[in-house]
């Protein structure tokens, strides 16, 4: 993808959440993302399609370590898109943002998989039928 659609797509995401693009570089292929209170970061972008993966880091020693699940993502098999890993980014940050963690992934596969194996309604039911 151009770059230019990847700093687009940047910008539509930032518009929904407390980051700003605060720089776009295109020779470098990198976008340095901020939001307050001090929270920073940069991506930097494939040049090809299907050559490397998206590159996330921050400069900044107190937001590097929240950036672990958004780098694990990433190194995951499969291609992912800038808004899937902004994404990433932000859960990771809303900690350090004073946001309320929200839809934690394991969380969700495992009630998932708790609810398909034991329907409650079926239980209350059969419950009733024999009093």
């Amino acid at each position: 993808m151009a770059f230019e659609a990847l700093a687009e797509a940047a910008e539509r995401w930032c518009a929904r959440t407390p980051f700003q693009l605060i720089a776009a570089e295109e020779t470098e292929r990198r976008m340095d993302f901020y939001a307050e209170p001090g929270v920073s970061f940069y991506v930097l972008c494939p040049e090809a399609p299907c050559g490397d993966n998206f590159h996330v880091w921050s400069e900044s020693e107190d937001c590097l370590p929240f950036l672990q699940l958004a780098q694990d993502y990433i190194s995951s098999c499969g291609k992912k898109t800038l808004h899937e890993i902004l994404e990433k980014v932000f859960k990771s940050f809303r900690p350090l943002l004073g946001l309320p963690d929200v839809d934690d992934d394991a969380f969700e596969e495992y009630n998932a998989d708790v609810e398909e194996e034991e329907p409650e309604a079926d239980h209350q039911q059969m419950g009733v039928s024999q009093q």
